[in-house]
């Protein structure tokens, strides 16, 4: 002090130097030493120097005046001040669950056109920006983005990082320090037109409907970037399908070997859209991409890729799915000459596949594909007020509403089953569109029209009364006219009818008066039992006298049964008898008859032989011998009477009367007769 204040006295303006000159080197000194934290970084700026910064870059490589693209690390740092002055910038740090996108401010310009710029490996993390300068780094938005839990000391003129919490960085740029301000700190990630929940790992998992039931659900993925799609898509696959058009090339490839192709997706090329610069490399086109996203947890960038959750397609048992195809190769309809109702097509090119999808759960883009579920087992569609909870498909079928010949008005409750064969599914919806409208605008119309028609023609009690025959042909009706549309019809009842109140009135009183009909017929019933009774009762009292009667009768009928089977046995008898003594007289003649015959013949035979020999008066002669010598005739007579010529002359009279009575001359006649 003493040699201060003798300074001061003797040669103050000197004193008052060196203590300038003291003070201002301790102040430099004091400056030009920072302390960095351990999440910190040192921008250093060059405040003076001969060389300038060209007019696009922001940073000094080689000692130019302005931000340097050094960086200092953690600790206590020296820099000259006031040639050079130090600003503390935190690491970068993304939270876990959250993304960081990284916009360059340095580097050549991209191309026109691109809206993001080439990735290399070489640049990593993007720690070092001079690396990414010489290996050729573009300015904008880069492909891939800051994992969660990344803590990194990236240059803050080099790269803003934006993430859900702050933009990390300094904005060069005019149009980006428009957006909120001259520091990097002042912008949030709105005025890049980023939401929160952009900036935050993509996830994919099932999701709670409005009816909070789980559903499974695919990402169904947006690019913001690449070559144009070609002539005539809608949706980027890698490769396009060639891949389809190899496997059709082979004979033998089925239709359920190309589906299981088309809903393979290509997303491990790209590690699912993560890895852009590979999506790129690999020929992945702007817009919407063919491949959906599964389950799982996904680092996207959401300047380049927005994603959509959508339903997965799920096919329970009992159903199929019929898929409309708006990408693949062009239709080739396979259906034939004979359907006229649009394209059957092969999977894989556009237009409805002939095969539909089976029971399970498929990631199918719904932008691409359009998936129609068929029931393929019996539906009960119901024309009543109430609809089934099944498939809901009825909603919209009411009571059928008729009216008969005489004007009543009739409400039809009906219940329709069908059936629609998975193998024709593809046919009813190239024909239809949807089994929806298959029941809204054919069954509803032709099942409401059957019957109107049919109530209208006949009177109203003969539709109550016929309940059954107009059920069976409106089977029948029903059946050829599905039949039309390869649908099945398996049923058709009438649930209830509705009468008008007239009517019921009217079949009331009928009602009324047939069981007063039926109540007198029961009254008289009754009656006459009230007489059976009486009669069974009187005839309990005198059933002593009453047996003893009705066995009498029983033995009087017996013995005139008895008498009557006597008689008719004795007749029976004399009949017999009479039958026999008539029989054997007549066997009797009719043997005799043929004896005399023989003999007659026999006789005359021999006569005639005689004749032959003696001639007759021989014969003559010897018949009278004949005669005499058989002693049965009297050649005496009783009284002989003589005279003339004596007695020979009597003798000779009396054989020749004799013979002459008896049988003609000598009994020639006689055999003549026999």
């Amino acid at each position: 002090m003493d040699i201060l204040n003798f300074l001061l006295i003797h040669h103050p303006v000197l004193t008052l130097v060196v203590l300038g000159f003291i003070g201002t080197v301790t102040l430099m000194v004091y400056k030009s030493f920072k302390s960095i934290g351990p999440t910190e970084i040192g921008l250093v700026n060059k405040r003076f120097s001969i060389s300038k910064l060209s007019d696009d870059n922001p940073i000094a490589f080689n000692g130019e005046a302005g931000y340097q693209e050094e960086l200092l690390m953690p600790g206590l740092r020296f820099k000259l001040w006031p040639l050079y002055l130090i600003e503390k910038h935190p690491w970068v740090q993304v939270p876990a669950g959250e993304i960081g996108i990284v916009i360059a401010q340095v580097g050549h310009p991209l191309p026109i056109g691109a809206k993001s710029a080439v990735y290399k490996k070489e640049f990593a993390n993007f720690s070092r920006v001079k690396e990414f300068i010489e290996k050729g780094g573009q300015k904008g938005v880069q492909r891939p983005v800051l994992p969660p839990g990344s803590l990194l000391p990236i240059h803050p003129v080099g790269f803003l990082v934006i993430t859900k919490a702050q933009v990390y960085g300094i904005p060069v740029a005019p149009e980006i320090r428009e957006l909120g301000g001259k520091r990097g700190n002042e912008l949030t990630p709105d005025a890049f037109g980023l939401k929160a929940e952009q900036l935050k790992v993509v996830l994919i998992e099932p999701r709670l409907d409005e009816d909070n039931k789980s559903i499974d659900v695919v990402g169904i993925v947006t690019v913001n970037d690449g070559d144009p799609l070609s002539a005539g898509d809608i949706a980027s696959r890698l490769g396009g399908f060639e891949d389809i058009s190899r496997l059709e090339s082979a004979q033998a490839t089925s239709d359920l070997l190309l589906m299981e192709t088309i809903l393979a997706n290509k997303n491990t090329v790209h590690n699912n859209y993560q890895d852009f610069q590979a999506f790129i490399d690999n020929g992945g086109r702007i817009g919407l991409q063919h491949d959906p996203l599964l389950y799982g947890m996904y680092n996207l960038n959401p300047f380049l890729v927005n994603v959509e959750i959508a339903p997965m397609l799920v096919i329970e048992q009992g159903q199929v799915a019929v898929i409309k195809s708006y990408v693949g190769l062009p239709s080739q309809d396979t259906s034939g000459e004979e359907f006229k109702f649009g394209s059957i097509v092969r999977p894989g090119h556009r237009g409805i596949w002939r095969e539909a999808l089976r029971t399970g759960k498929y990631p199918l883009n719904s932008h691409c594909y359009k998936a129609e579920i068929v029931p393929t087992a019996i539906l009960n569609l119901n024309w009543a007020e109430a609809s089934s909870q099944a498939h809901n498909l009825d909603q919209n079928l009411k009571q059928i509403v008729a009216k008969s010949r005489e004007g009543f008005v009739f409400k039809i409750d009906l219940q329709v089953q069908i059936h629609i064969p998975d193998t024709q599914a593809s046919k009813v919806i190239s024909m239809v569109g949807s089994v929806r409208n298959l029941v809204n605008e054919v069954l509803q119309a032709a099942v409401g029209n059957h019957f109107r028609n049919k109530l209208q023609s006949m009177p109203a009690i003969s539709f109550i009364e016929k309940r059954d025959e107009i059920q069976s042909a409106a089977t029948e009706y029903i059946e050829a006219k599905l039949k039309d549309y390869n649908v099945e019809t398996r049923g058709v009842y009438i649930q209830d009818v509705v009468l008008p109140e007239e009517l019921v009135q009217v079949l009331t009183q009928r009602e009324i008066a047939n069981q007063e009909i039926q109540t007198y017929k029961k009254k008289e019933e009754a009656q006459q039992q009230r007489i059976s009774t009486e009669k069974a009762k009187g005839t309990a009292d005198m059933q002593a006298e009453l047996a003893k009667s009705s066995v009498n009768v029983d033995i009087k009928r017996n013995e005139a049964q008895q008498v009557k089977i006597q008689a008719e046995a004795y007749q029976y008898k004399r009949e017999a008898e009479g039958r026999g003594d008539s029989s054997y007289v007549t066997e009797t003649g009719k043997a005799k008859g043929a004896e005399i015959e023989a003999v007659g013949l026999a006789r005359a035979k021999a006569a005639e032989e005689l004749r032959k020999a003696v001639g007759e008066q021989g014969t003559t002669l010897v018949n009278a011998i004949d005669a005499v010598m058989k002693g049965d005739k009297k050649i005496m007579p009783e009284i002989l009477v003589a005279g003339g010529n004596g007695s020979m002359d009597g003798l000779a009279a009396t054989l020749m009367k004799f013979l002459s009575n008896k049988g003609g001359i000598l009994g020639i006649k006689e055999e003549k007769k026999a």
